[in-house]
């Protein structure tokens, strides 16, 4: 199944009993800090313009108060926007009617928290199929599809042990599961993984990525963490002070910082994690040397893989095999350091 993609456009949030009276003013200029001193009210999103891919994982990230929390519950609406539209499917979700808000955040959308959001008298199994009963599935069916994601994510045999049970990382496998028996097309992860520890944290992103290869859902994953936005997101959108700042892959944007602001966030980032082979990549000259290398591949697997065969020299295939340029092990090396006027040409 391929989902739908998400639209946000011109969206605006003013907090406040008459924020639909700033909205002007702030499109003609009022700052965060100024709307907030004068008349009382506070700027959470200003002008949000943002295309999330269908089946692929979007990625808003930014500082505490940058806005990202405030705009993925716009999505399914748990906050009402001041202005603008958020559009699913071609329909804005900000103009549904009650009965339509409602089947749309049943059938349609699921959400992951940080705080795993688990109700404690019940059981990993019984968590899993809350979703599947608030829809009115049968039991016998809720409890197939809950099984089948609960191995999936992991967690087969402990599907009668309650959450005080289990480790935090096992803790948000379930809310996971959860999520994904709902069979919902957006799945919504709000800062899912921030309460877990690093190598926690990792597994779980990997979980992530795995099933995501497969089930192609649209996903909406918030984090303060760029390295986590790095390695999920198809595509990121850098939030402060409720603006986008920039917002592409995780390439276009380590490689072409928008500003200072992103300058500062991804300046300590491991660009051979990053940057792909295509981008450092010459025009081939004459037959294809050295071992072939696919194209999408980050420069840190490439050099592992020439090093293991003991190569200096690779030509880069597209999906079909066809050779479409070279690379040196030399250059792999010094575009993971600094950038290059090639490599930057290239981005």
């Amino acid at each position: 199944m391929v989902s739908h993609a998400i639209e946000v456009r011109n969206l605006y949030k003013i907090f406040g009993p008459r924020g639909g009276d700033y909205v002007d003013q702030v499109k003609n200029g009022l700052g965060k800090a100024e709307l907030n001193e004068k008349y009382g009210h506070v700027l959470g999103l200003r002008d949000i313009n943002i295309s999330m891919p269908a089946g692929g994982i979007m990625v808003v990230m930014g500082l505490s108060g940058s806005g990202k929390s405030t705009l993925i519950r716009h999505i399914n609406r748990l906050i009402d926007p001041t202005a603008g539209e958020v559009l699913y499917d071609g329909v804005d979700v900000c103009k549904m009617n009650e009965n339509d808000l409602r089947e749309f955040r049943r059938h349609k959308t699921a959400m992951v928290f940080q705080k795993f959001a688990l109700l404690p008298h019940r059981t990993v199994l019984e968590n899993t199929v809350y979703g599947l009963e608030i829809q009115g599935v049968g039991q016998e069916e809720r409890e197939k599809r809950a099984r089948q994601w609960i191995a999936r994510v992991g967690l087969s045999g402990f599907e009668n042990h309650y959450p005080n049970q289990l480790s935090g990382g096992m803790q948000q496998r379930v809310g996971l599961a959860r999520a994904l028996t709902n069979d919902a097309d957006i799945l919504l992860m709000d800062e899912a993984y921030s309460a877990l520890d690093p190598l926690i944290r990792v597994d779980m992103q990997t979980v992530l990525l795995d099933l995501q290869k497969e089930l192609k859902k649209t996903v909406v994953f918030i984090t303060h963490d760029l390295d986590e936005a790095l390695r999920l997101g198809d595509k990121i959108a850098i939030l402060r002070d409720g603006m986008v700042v920039q917002q592409g892959t995780g390439q276009e944007i380590v490689l072409n910082p928008a500003d200072e602001y992103i300058t500062a966030f991804v300046k300590e980032v491991n660009r051979g994690r990053v940057v792909n082979v295509e981008t450092i990549m010459a025009p081939l000259s004459g037959n294809p040397e050295g071992m072939p290398i696919a194209k999408g591949t980050v420069l840190e697997v490439a050099a592992r893989a020439m090093t293991a065969v003991n190569q200096t020299l690779a030509h880069v295939v597209d999906e079909t095999g066809k050779p479409v340029g070279a690379i040196s092990l030399s250059a792999i090396i010094s575009s993971m350091v600094t950038p290059t006027s090639h490599e930057a040409k290239a981005a």
